[in-house]
């Protein structure tokens, strides 16, 4: 019995001696011969092209951890090899190579692996390279073979610590033109020690990226239930993005909760980073809270409480993005305290030239014209759908246009854009209008919907003196569909009716030109120079033919004259051809007895007289025969007043009718005269 204690020390020395040998056989190993086999096996695992250039060795060591017991005295072995790269599918653009690391480290503990865990304790990635790369066919490289003929291992791999040094990133994503460069290195001191820094660098289609930031453990990154910290500040061209909180899961980005500030020229350079589509407006900033799941069926995230500016005006609201089929939906609500109207013109390209060129837009409005000829992206519209109310509670404008407020709800569904309703507080009275344009028509198609209610002169003309005992109001309809890729396009080949009805009130040239109306201003100044004249009714019934509008009825009685206006305005040439023809009541105050050409452009008006032509001395019934012959008889007995059976009940009748519109694209059934 005494000899049996001799025996077992001598056989556990002697399996020491022998692992010690083992160990030392394995160390003085030539480890370079067996790379041919480990590049074919991993070679045939990928289905890419495997290989070890450099050394490969191993080596033992004690571990660093604080082991207890017998275990601290195992050692560990450390492989290193050098100059590894993994080759790239033959259809990649950005060359043979997909992957290379300069040097590798790993140190792997060895008991686990008769349970068949792979546990490797540390992994130091000297100056690797990686190139991430997606044709337009959405065909990757980072799909291996094994990802596509799935299989479960026996085997566990377990990593516990990862660092990596002047680390590189390539990102080539065809379908989005993007190609960008992050260059990444491991923090070794500080609060997030362990965790990584990165820069970026690249393109996105025409547009310079640049930016950087930092972020946890590489590690952490496989970690269920792990709350991932990130800051990152991100340049893409003009637009400025910055992010600080976290990523929930981010080995599958299951969620994140970030405080998101974004600064750019406009909104609408957020599609190619977003794919949602914004309107082109002026320099914006938006601040807030970014949260939700970013499961790829269920992606669900919301932009809350967020505040910022568009130009002058102030914006707030909740913005939700759902993924959905067949396409997501963007959701929400934006109020602005105060509207600034001038930024508004960016939305249909009609802001000046040079605020066009800060945001990024090419200005595309020839000098002569003066309807914006910007195109709608309408083969965006097609990409989300949306449902969105804003509310402009405050406008700033102009002291000539009292326009109180504004209100919509902006829809997209399947590429038709609604405006249902866009209203505006004006004057006392308001302006609603419903338009439909279908974006999935080549060209688009609209329908516009246009109801003038209630416009009180002396709130129209506040500054006016003179106007502030007028007790007259505005009320109009506009019936108009077309077929255009710009609101030109759609003006110019507009068709239907448009009705207008003044009663009561006061005219004269101060007014119109306080109102900005240049045309109407030189014509009052030939017909009434600068003397304020009561307005007793104006009625006007114009159709609109393939961008042509003209008088069926234009007529404005006043206290000392009756005016009839007949002619046409091409809004597709932005011409004008006009005339307008004056009688005088009792007391001559105009002297003006030939008629008025209206002629020219918007831009360039040239208003004269036709010396041609003398005016007659047979008074209202004349003027108005030429404008509307059915209604002579009754136009030529306007007066004063509140007598519904007066002419100017008559007309007011007239244009309370509903006006009328063909289908969009096509023209009005009756023949169109030929313009002047």
């Amino acid at each position: 019995m005494r000899r049996l204690p001799k025996i077992l020390l001598a056989s556990v020395a002697a399996i020491l001696s022998l692992l010690a040998l083992t160990l030392v056989l394995l160390s003085l190993f030539d480890w370079n011969r067996v790379k041919p086999r480990i590049s074919d096996t991993v070679s045939e695992a990928t289905g890419r092209e495997f290989s070890i250039g450099g050394d490969l060795s191993l080596s033992w060591a004690r571990p660093d951890q604080p082991f207890d017991g017998w275990r601290r005295w195992v050692p560990w072995p450390h492989l290193r090899a050098y100059d590894i790269t993994l080759g790239n599918p033959d259809w990649a653009q950005t060359g043979p190579t997909m992957a290379r690391i300069d040097q590798l480290d790993l140190s792997v503990e060895l008991l686990p692996l008769i349970r068949k865990v792979i546990s490797i304790r540390s992994l130091v990635l000297t100056e690797p390279e990686l190139i991430l790369e997606q044709a337009e066919d959405m065909r990757n490289n980072w799909t291996f073979k094994q990802d596509e003929e799935k299989s479960d291992s026996a085997w566990q791999l377990q990593v516990q610590d990862v660092s990596l040094t002047r680390g590189t990133v390539r990102l080539f994503l065809v379908p989005k033109k993007l190609d960008v460069t992050a260059r990444i290195d491991t923090l070794t001191e500080g609060e997030n020690k362990g965790g990584i820094r990165w820069e970026l660098e690249g393109k996105m289609d025409k547009d310079k990226v640049s930016g950087g930031g930092t972020a946890g453990s590489l590690l952490s990154l496989q970690e269920s239930g792990t709350e991932y910290p990130v800051q990152a500040e991100l340049k893409v061209g003009t637009t400025e993005i910055t992010a600080e909180g976290t990523l929930t899961d981010p080995a599958s980005l299951a969620a994140l909760d970030l405080k998101l500030k974004i600064l750019g020229a406009s909104m609408s350079q957020l599609f190619p980073l977003s794919g949602i589509v914004l309107p082109s407006t002026p320099k914006f900033s938006t601040e807030g809270r970014l949260f939700g799941k970013l499961d790829k069926d269920a992606m669900h995230l919301t932009y809350q409480d967020f505040e910022g500016k568009v130009g002058s005006s102030d914006l707030r609201g909740t913005l939700e993005y759902l993924q959905r089929e067949p396409r997501p939906l963007l959701r929400g609500e934006v109020v602005s305290r105060v509207l600034d109207f001038k930024d508004l013109g960016a939305l249909v390209g009609a802001d000046p030239a040079a605020e066009q060129k800060k945001r990024g837009d090419e200005p595309k409005q020839p000098p002569g014209k003066a309807i914006p000829v910007a195109k709608f992206k309408a083969e965006r519209w097609d990409n989300i759908d949306a449902d969105v109310k804003f509310t402009g509670k405050k406008i700033l404008r102009p002291e000539s246009l009292p326009i109180n407020d504004l209100s919509t709800a902006i829809k997209l569904d399947n590429g038709v854009l609604l405006l249902t309703p866009l209203n505006f507080g004006v004057a006392g009275g308001e302006i609603k209008t419903d338009i439909r344009i279908d974006g999935k028509a080549h060209p688009p198609k609209a329908r516009m919907k246009i109801f003038v209610r209630s416009l009180e002169l002396d709130r129209l003309f506040p500054k006016v003196k003179s106007m502030q005992a007028s007790v007259g109001k505005i009320s109009a309809d506009a019936n108009l569909t077309a077929a255009g890729d710009s609101p030109a396009a759609l003006l110019g080949s507009a068709n239907g009716e448009v009705k207008a009805l003044i009663t009561e009130g006061a005219i004269s040239s101060f007014i119109l030109e306080a109102m900005g109306l240049n045309v109407a201003t030189a014509v009052a100044a030939k017909l009434f120079g600068d003397k304020q004249v009561r307005l007793n009714c104006m009625a006007a019934d114009l159709k609109v033919t393939d961008g042509l509008m003209e008088t069926n009825t234009f007529v404005i009685d006043t206290e000392d004259a009756t005016i009839g206006v007949d002619g046409a305005i091409n809004l597709d040439k932005e011409r004008l051809d006009l005339v307008v023809r004056t009688d005088s009541k009792g007391v001559r105050i105009i002297s003006l007895r030939s008629p008025i050409l209206v002629q020219g452009t918007f831009k360039k008006p040239d208003i004269g007289v036709d010396k041609e032509t003398l005016a007659l001395k047979a008074g209202a019934a004349t003027v108005l025969g030429t404008v509307a012959a059915p209604l002579a008889a009754l136009l030529a007995l306007i007066n004063p007043g509140d007598n519904q059976d007066s002419p100017c009940a008559q007309l007011v009748a007239q244009a309370k009718e509903k006006p009328k519109a063909p289908p969009p694209g096509k023209t009005r059934t009756e023949s169109r005269p030929a313009q002047k």
